[in-house]
């Protein structure tokens, strides 16, 4: 049958390769147990590129084609970039296919680095594989892991699907740092668990309370807890200019005389 090669698994199983040409470039379209259902891909697909300018809504769960599959076709049908991952490209911006009905939106820019890594949900979290490590997508745009929506970032559009930079305001970009209302005054507030969350301080800028909270971690290690805290890292100030601020930085009396009670 055209387009179907038949193959052998490590163990000796015989299994069916299916695969298509447009504009010179091979295209795999998977293994699969049958010849007859390999040979449905390949229908498939040709259908996709010569025969019918069928669009991505119109994907059927009875398709020989996985979505992803599916997707990664009309993207390079209409944009010419074949891509390894479910992205669909538009002149500047992508949409990127969890699923039919789970769509993320990105910036062109972003195209290279997601092209080649496939983003995963798990517990409404989104994940790509970096480098042998599943590292978070909000990352990407200097918001930490577990930060909460609304809270610590904004959709400034109310669409959570929505990645484009321009859309992404964050508001806490520190551990333990938050802003607030204290004394009339907007301060930087630095909390932090230990166990039962502690008023580190309040300070005049978000870079002296994640100072502030790291001089805390240092502190409370001292007096015996044990806790695996993640200090802040602050980018762009020198060794130099950290350490005098931390020097100066003055923290609750609660934090420097806390003593682990395992102790006693």
């Amino acid at each position: 049958m055209k387009g179907v090669y038949q193959a052998a698994k490590k163990n000796g199983t015989v299994y069916y390769r299916a695969s298509i040409t447009y504009r010179r470039k091979h295209i795999s379209l998977g293994g699969f147990d049958t010849m007859s259902q390999a040979n449905a891909a390949y229908l498939e697909a040709d259908r996709l590129l010569n025969r019918e300018p069928l669009g991505i809504n119109q994907y059927q769960e009875t398709s020989p084609l996985p979505f992803e599959k599916w997707v990664i076709i009309i993207n390079f049908r209409d944009n010419g970039i074949y891509l390894g991952t479910p992205i669909y490209a538009r002149p500047k911006f992508f949409y990127y296919y969890l699923s039919p009905t789970d769509v993320l939106k990105f910036d062109i820019d972003d195209l290279f680095y997601y092209s080649s890594r496939k983003i995963m949900k798990r517990d409404g979290h989104l994940f790509v594989a970096d480098y042998g490590m599943q590292v978070n997508i909000l990352n990407r745009y200097g918001i930490r892991n577990f930060a909460v929506a609304g809270k610590d970032y904004l959709f400034l559009n109310d669409d959570d699907s929505d990645f484009r930079h321009e859309n992404l305001a964050i508001i806490n970009r520190y551990q333990g740092v938050s802003q607030v209302t204290y004394k009339g005054k907007r301060k930087y507030r630095a909390r932090i668990n230990v166990p039962g969350y502690y008023i580190v301080g309040y300070y005049p800028s978000e870079i002296d309370a994640a100072i502030a909270y790291n001089k805390a971690i240092d502190v409370l290690k001292k007096n015996g807890v044990q806790k695996n805290y993640t200090p802040n890292y602050i980018d762009g100030l020198s060794p130099s200019a950290y350490a005098d601020i931390y020097s100066h930085l003055k923290i609750s009396d609660k934090i420097l005389k806390y003593h682990n009670p395992k102790e006693f």
